[in-house]
């Protein structure tokens, strides 16, 4: 009997993907499912990227790119980070991919030996713990709360550095929580960074303009560990381009060189017409976008106050992104006829049957407390949503 491998068999299935896959087989079914699994905005590209790459084709940039993008792109990606975040890069500290996703598994493969500790804050993007356990990293956890919004304090995370720490991932916004870490937080772990100068970390920056703060802070922004930190970016969140495949890194040189080498045997570059349209994304005024965040914003709001009438449901108020990260810990134990809620997975599925609403377990992000709504779809669909998951815990007892 042909068997895959055992790298495939420890791996665990995306749970958003799963949930979503299970919602449109209902669909399918003729059940009328709201999904909130997916973090896509339901935003479509905007015309001047469309233009951009339809002039691209029309131009005929059809042919093999350069393993880590254009130049022109690079050098776009480049003046984006001076203008946005005040951070001096060079395009050969740039790397192109097929998505943040694959720029996270290439920095991830770049780093990682058999045997290294990857610190990872929870709750954490569902891939970061199985980039990880394919590169035969050892994840090293640090709880937060919501009480504390989700995120991890300077202390925590001296307290788990050891000699075999290699990385740490985070994300800021977060996805699931919504978090955002202010530049004095930054600061505060930077100066635990800048202590274990072998220390890396991956700063996930894919949500950094549906921030609702006013201002994104990047971890690369403290000169003493500037040269410890990737940041991650790309289009997909705040240009509504999820399709599209378009991530990057902005790294030292030496680690951006390591992930165009694994790059180079993996996927190559990225789709040519895709770079071609993201020249003109990064150098757009970051307002032409803001119309998206100003929706998020509201649908936000909305969802806090549907869900806030809810029993059992335990709220904070998320800063960014576009999900609301509840804990749900007090239904459990509760039921209704033979569906018994003691994990947030339970609710989850619970929801889904009951409510015909899709969310994903907390379990899946390392929150085994919570669940995570995406408000990233039409107001008129979250009310319907808010209402049935309200029908539906009213019937638990």
């Amino acid at each position: 009997m042909t068997q895959v491998s055992d790298r495939l068999q420890n791996l665990s299935e995306s749970q958003t993907i799963a949930m979503a896959k299970r919602s449109r087989e209902m669909q399918v079914q003729g059940i009328d499912v709201i999904s909130l699994s997916l973090g896509e905005p339901d935003f479509n590209t905007p015309d001047f990227i469309k233009e951009s790459a339809k002039k691209a084709i029309d131009d005929n940039y059809s042919k093999y790119t350069p393993v880590p993008g254009f130049l022109e792109l690079r050098e776009a990606i480049c003046s984006k980070l001076e203008r946005d975040n005040k951070l001096q890069y060079n395009p050969n500290q740039i790397v192109v991919s097929t998505g943040a996703k694959q720029s996270i598994a290439n920095v991830v493969l770049s780093l990682v030996n058999p045997g290294d500790e990857v610190i990872i804050p929870k709750p954490y993007w569902v891939s970061y713990l199985e980039i990880v356990k394919m590169a035969e990293g050892v994840p090293v956890f640090i709880e937060t709360s919501i009480e504390n919004d989700f995120k991890i304090t300077a202390e925590q995370l001296k307290e788990v550095i050891t000699d075999k720490s290699k990385l740490m991932i985070y994300s800021s916004p977060c996805n699931p929580s919504g978090s955002i870490y202010s530049k004095e937080e930054l600061e505060s772990l930077s100066e635990v960074i800048k202590t274990k100068s072998d220390l890396y970390v991956i700063s996930d920056e894919i949500y950094e303009h549906i921030n609702f703060t006013g201002k994104h802070e990047s971890l690369a922004q403290f000169p003493s560990i500037y040269n410890q930190v990737i940041t991650i970016n790309g289009l997909s969140k705040g240009f509504a381009m999820t399709g599209w495949r378009l991530g990057y890194i902005a790294a030292p040189e030496w680690i951006a060189d390591a992930c165009d080498k694994i790059q180079g045997q993996f996927t190559s570059a990225t789709c040519s017409i895709t770079q071609r349209a993201a020249i003109d994304a990064m150098l757009c005024d970051p307002k032409e976008m803001e119309y998206m965040k100003d929706a998020f914003l509201e649908r936000r709001d909305f969802v806090l106050n549907g869900l806030s009438q809810i029993e059992g449901f335990k709220l904070n108020k998320p800063e960014g992104a576009f999900y609301v990260f509840p804990d749900i810990s007090g239904l459990f134990g509760k039921k209704y006829n033979d569906d018994l809620i003691n994990t947030a997975t339970d609710l989850s599925m619970f929801l889904l049957n009951e409510a015909h609403v899709a969310v994903v377990t907390g379990e899946a992000f390392g929150s085994p407390n919570c669940i995570r709504l995406s408000y990233a779809t039409s107001k008129d669909l979250l009310e319907l949503a808010i209402k049935r998951i309200s029908t539906a815990v009213s019937k638990l007892k």
